[in-house]
């Protein structure tokens, strides 16, 4: 039995496919002027449409949308293609028809994206896809950069930049009860209550120090000097930057 696929109310198992000297035909008719050879050889084409809405499947777009924006392609293809070329015309509608739904992905992106990023993502899409069905298995980021001539995070940033942005509250489990929602496993651990009160107390205890006391932190906790690199810097004993050290921690720990 063979499959049903319904896509805008067309049903895509049954679709036309005309032979290229069909199309041909019905493009030169089309082209002096005959609005039923132009449909016909629309219709006798969608099965391009589809072949190319099915590589754009998974991204969360209605695959009706796809499908519409893809016959208009299809339609810029049938009026443009020129037929005294030794083209296929499948070799020049395909084309027509993924710069559509490109135009269509990036015009009607809920981020805006900018037009070369985008471009770099769909071409390491086609280059994933190839090497995919050479190699018979997914390739490598690294893989995917060498074929392109990228660096590997130009390829990674240009990915990422078509993938679906998620909201904070779509659901990711539920069992019965309340939905589980992406917010809910999300946790700003710097902006917590507790945070915010040891920076105030943190900046009123610098501010009592002294300009030796903070250089001093300065050295040893940012710049990661010993305490003898530091006494030497400083110009005193490396028992006095201990000493001065210990306290200013004393200090601190008192405070906070």
């Amino acid at each position: 039995m063979q499959s049903k696929v319904e896509i805008c109310g067309v049903n895509t198992a049954k679709l036309k496919v005309l032979k290229n000297h069909e199309t041909m035909e019905l493009l030169r008719r089309a082209h002096a002027g005959d609005r039923q050879a132009r449909d016909e050889a629309v219709s006798g084409n969608l099965r391009l449409v589809l072949s190319v809405v099915q590589r754009f499947s998974g991204r969360g777009e209605a695959m009706d949308d796809l499908f519409q924006v893809g016959v208009i392609g299809l339609l810029k293809a049938v009026d443009n293609f020129d037929t005294s070329q030794p083209v296929k015309f499948s070799t020049y509608g395909v084309p027509m028809i993924i710069g559509e739904i490109r135009r269509y992905l990036r015009d009607n992106s809920p981020v805006r994206v900018s037009r070369s990023m985008r471009d770099n993502a769909y071409r390491a899409l086609s280059v994933k896809e190839r090497l995919t069905g050479q190699n018979q298995r997914e390739p490598t980021i690294d893989e995917i950069a060498r074929e392109m001539d990228m660096r590997r995070e130009d390829v990674v940033f240009a990915l990422d930049s078509i993938t679906d942005p998620i909201s904070l509250y779509d659901p990711v489990f539920q069992d019965g009860g309340d939905a589980l929602c992406v917010m809910d496993q999300v946790r700003d651990l710097s902006s917590t209550d507790e945070n915010w009160l040891d920076q105030i107390c943190m900046q009123q205890t610098m501010r009592e120090l002294s300009p030796r006391e903070k250089r001093i932190l300065a050295l040893r906790f940012y710049d990661g000097k010993t305490q003898m690199e530091v006494a030497r810097e400083i110009g005193i004993s490396q028992a006095q930057v201990s000493r001065l050290e210990k306290g200013v921690l004393d200090k601190i720990k008192g405070i906070l």
